[in-house]
């Protein structure tokens, strides 16, 4: 416990690099922990990574979600996660470069859930997988690689090909360029 913000800072950036630690919880120093109570504050380590656009949500003018994913070891682009909705200039953005995915796309028959353990489906229209999306993700990962949190979009790396993009499961990794 700590009162120094540079500490909470360090340790913020160095305690997060151990699997399974996310961020750090902020409340009053003679707080108690209350059960089904809000009380505390988790502020999550985000890092930038990149990931592949394989599905949205909306129309390929106008889409709000991108569903995301990365190939595992076998080539196969398996999903990873969803992000919030796209602002405007974002939606823009990510649809004057979106095409509609034609036959034998990787995730043909695939239901997206809306929310990470939900039973509610997404309105998926599936794209043609080319598109790289750098995007902000926390440090939690479920035990098949998915990303447990919904994904923030920041650009598109126009300078990325999806084949380059980093292994499915490898979770969060600082993006270069």
């Amino acid at each position: 416990m700590t009162t120094d913000a540079a500490v909470a800072r360090e340790w913020l950036e160095s305690w997060t690099d151990v699997p399974g630690l996310e961020g750090l919880v902020v409340k009053n120093m003679n707080q108690p922990y209350r059960p089904a109570a809000r009380a505390w504050t988790k502020i999550r380590r985000r890092d930038t990574t990149e990931a592949i656009i394989g599905a949205i949500t909306g129309t390929l003018t106008r889409p709000q979600l991108l569903i995301l994913g990365r190939h595992d070891e076998t080539g196969r682009l398996r999903t990873v996660g969803r992000t919030v909705a796209l602002r405007p200039d974002a939606a823009r953005q990510v649809a004057e470069h979106l095409a509609a995915a034609g036959p034998g796309h990787p995730w043909e028959g695939v239901r997206f859930a809306a929310a990470w353990g939900s039973r509610d489906v997404l309105d998926a229209v599936l794209v043609r997988p080319e598109l790289v999306a750098e995007i902000s993700a926390d440090r939690a990962v479920d035990r098949g690689g998915a990303f447990r949190h919904p994904l923030r979009f920041k650009r598109l790396r126009h300078d990325v090909e999806a084949r380059d993009v980093a292994g499915f499961g490898q979770g969060p990794a600082t993006a270069v360029g």
